[in-house]
């Protein structure tokens, strides 16, 4: 079934101008464009402080993107659930027999416009390469992958391009190593070190 559009609250509404307020406010602007179709898994990286969420919304704030991002379906219930669905979050069942690669992969099949965004290094402790989900679900969707980066010591924030993954994650991480080479965290001790496991940036 087609997801139907419908106007955020006004409660998500005055939070994402307050954030894009303090990102403004610190000095922060965006680069590069967003691509189109406006169908692709937005990877989320380096992740190494909470105000790297805080500064991406006030960043997808500048660039006119509304992105998306999975939790938990336990979590969308009453008083929250509303709040959660107008600020882009899409509620994946761990009891399905679908796993949520393919859960995600039928939320791109229904919507005309979702941009999915994913921290490949997950939570922010100590891990040795990224986890693969993003890529898995951007070839279980057939949509391509948009490298999106927080530099703090240019502070710009914006999306590098759009890479269509051809099913050899190594050699498709070798664009993306690249892009990320030069892009300071904001706790660059906390980041991890390598991609795959193999190279070290």
């Amino acid at each position: 079934m087609p997801v139907v559009s419908r106007k955020p609250s006004l409660s998500s509404r005055l939070l994402r101008r307050l954030l894009y307020w303090i990102y403004r406010r610190h000095g922060w602007t965006a680069t590069g464009t967003v691509p189109t179709p406006r169908k692709f898994v937005l990877v989320a990286a380096p992740h190494t402080s909470n105000w790297d969420f805080l500064y991406f919304i006030g960043l997808t704030e500048e660039l006119g993107i509304m992105p998306h991002f999975m939790a938990k379906n336990t979590l969308f219930r009453w008083p929250f659930r509303q709040f959660l669905f107008d600020m882009g979050g899409v509620s994946v069942d761990r009891s399905s027999p679908q796993n949520y690669v393919q859960q995600m992969a039928d939320e791109f099949a229904r919507r005309d416009e979702f941009m999915l965004t994913i921290a490949p290094e997950g939570s922010r402790s100590n891990s040795d390469k990224w986890k693969t989900g993003f890529y898995q679900i951007a070839v279980a969707a057939k949509v391509p992958f948009v490298i999106g980066m927080m530099d703090y010591a240019k502070k710009t924030g914006g999306l590098g391009p759009a890479i269509l993954p051809t099913g050899d994650y190594e050699a498709d991480m070798a664009k993306v190593i690249e892009h990320y080479r030069d892009v300071t965290p904001r706790h660059p001790e906390r980041a991890v070190k390598s991609i795959t496991g193999k190279e070290r940036r």
